[in-house]
């Protein structure tokens, strides 16, 4: 049962607001900052949690957050004081929006959405971690929403830096991991990825993951699933495999079995948004000290920290039908005839690229024959000149005594120059033809000329022509199919300005449901394949 707030301090430079939450250790409150002038949150420490003890601990907060808060998805810090009657506080940012509990309670979150708040908020996770900070109660409810609608992951308090997890431990069962209820409790990264993917769970299922509907859901129930229990099943429509088994993953009974790191679980569910073609959220991550480890979760490469980084995914490498070699070998000498030569160009490491181009000299040798995994080859055109033979030997001298030969063998050798001087014209004459037919195609070469083909891309399109008509409280939405194939179905829910509704499917171009409320009524479409693979959503809104 809630308890009514305690009364709000006198804080010198704020003027007092609202109640805005009360929890087991502190209360929260709005207050109006005078200078400069905004809404803050603040919050207080309660008098009987006074103690030397709790104040450290109260001051031990302030210091993680005020080192964390910087972080886009963490909540910041303005000011920590001691209110005149004794209690301390701390000064954060307000964020207005329902946290995600009161949003999952009343409706999930579609799949995309859920996918980047999970990024957003392991990448605030991974970073607390690097700073030695064990949140330890990461659940829906302690995940804010900004202003500009990004999560802020809070309350570092007294439960992430004391020894004693009883009182924040029960208030969090839900998406507490199954250490937490051994003797002693044990807790470490790997009980953050846990919570990290209860959270996820909750946002997807509109309940925590071991609450089960029509049953008794006690703390007692609550835990005895937690430890023996498999995980259910999200059973929606829109959500893949590869999903539910990242969350089962990071949900895992062993600590042992579940992803190394936050960081690795982020990755994970980046991997998932390129299966579904979404926009992949790249994971922000704050790190003074790099460690090797970062690479031993996937070895691709895809993690390099520094100061402050934004981890895109597959940057920094390329397909493996692309894979690129370093030219080898000693340069083979030039050819004689003057020409362009091209040097090998610099390999580069993109997410875009879709293969590597590589331009190597020309070569005298034989071409080798092609390879599967060699990147492509683009060689500079050559000018083919005519081999000149050897110029003549000179005739040996005549022998002493041999008068009658010696004529003959001037003969000889006034036919063997005049037969070079032929060659020579002729040679000449070949290769200025060459030239100048400026390399007209040899019909013989190109009989069987090879046509470039395009690219087939795996991206689904985005549905056509959306658009919707209301009559009194009945609406309808019609779409086109730029692409139709078999098996294709829609995917569409009704969103609001803040939050969006369960998805549905239908097999037709046009969906119509009564009773609309009045105002303005919108509307996500998404063209899914039968194979799974889903477009991005086209959403169209009336009045």
């Amino acid at each position: 049962m809630s308890r009514p707030p305690s009364p709000p301090p006198e804080l010198p430079g704020f003027t007092y607001v609202a109640p805005l939450g009360t929890g087991g250790f502190a209360d929260v409150f709005i207050y109006e900052q005078q200078m400069p002038r905004r809404k803050v949150a603040v919050k207080v420490l309660l008098a009987e949690r006074i103690s030397s003890s709790a104040a450290q601990e109260f001051t031990d907060e302030a210091n993680v957050m005020a080192m964390l808060s910087t972080h886009p998805a963490i909540v910041t810090i303005y000011h920590a004081g001691v209110a005149a009657d004794g209690r301390p506080y701390l000064v954060m940012e307000y964020c207005p929006r329902p946290n995600l509990q009161v949003r999952a309670r009343k409706e999930p979150f579609s799949v995309a959405e859920a996918l980047r708040v999970g990024i957003q908020v392991a990448g605030a996770v991974e970073t607390a971690h690097r700073a030695g900070v064990l949140h330890r109660d990461i659940k829906p409810a302690n995940i804010l929403v900004t202003e500009y609608n990004r999560p802020a992951l809070t309350d570092f308090g007294i439960a992430s830096t004391s020894g004693a997890v009883t009182e924040a431990t029960g208030m969090s069962i839900p998406w507490s991991p199954p250490e937490f209820f051994a003797d002693p409790p044990q807790s470490g990264p790997r009980s953050d990825v846990f919570a990290l993917g209860a959270t996820l769970y909750t946002l997807l299922a509109g309940r925590s993951p071991f609450e089960r509907p029509g049953e008794r859901n006690s703390g007692a129930d609550l835990i005895e699933r937690i430890e023996r229990a498999p995980l259910q099943p999200l059973a929606r429509p829109d959500s893949p495999v590869s999903l539910q088994r990242v969350i089962e993953r990071a949900m895992s009974k062993s600590p042992d079995a579940r992803y190394p790191s936050a960081v690795a679980f982020a990755r994970a569910l980046q991997k998932v948004q390129i299966e579904l073609t979404h926009s992949v959220t790249p994971i922000d991550i704050i790190d003074d000290h790099p460690v090797a480890e970062d690479l031993e979760d996937e070895a691709d490469g895809l993690t390099r920290v520094r100061d402050i980084v934004s981890i895109e995914p597959d940057a920094g490498n390329t397909r493996p039908s692309a894979t690129t070699r370093p030219f080898g070998g000693a340069q083979q000498a030039a050819p004689s005839t003057p020409g362009p030569q091209f040097a090998p160009a610099e390999q580069t490491s993109s997410a875009s690229s879709v293969e590597d181009t590589v331009m190597r000299p020309t070569s005298a040798g034989p071409a080798s024959a092609p390879v599967d995994d060699e990147p492509t080859v683009m060689r500079p055109p050559r000018t083919v000149s005519p081999q000149l033979p050897p110029a003549a030997a000179p005739a040996p001298a005549a022998p002493v005594g041999a008068p009658a030969q010696s004529g003959r063998r001037r003969v000889g050798l006034w036919v063997t120059l005049v037969a070079v001087a032929v060659v020579l014209v002729t040679g000449t004459i070949v290769g200025i033809s060459l030239l100048s037919g400026a390399g007209e195609p040899d019909p013989v070469a190109t009989q069987d000329e090879v046509v470039p083909q395009d690219p087939v891309s795996d991206a689904v399109p985005r549905v056509d022509e959306l658009a919707g008509t209301r009559t009194g409280t009945t609406i309808t939405f019609s779409w086109t199919n730029p692409a139709p194939e078999d098996g294709d179905l829609y995917l569409w829910n009704t969103v609001d300005l803040t939050e969006t509704g369960t998805p549905e499917t239908t097999d037709e171009t046009t969906v119509t449901f009564e009773g609309a409320a009045s105002g303005q009524v919108c509307v996500d479409v998404m063209l899914r394949r039968s194979d799974g693979r889903a477009s991005e959503p086209v959403r169209e809104c009336v009045q």
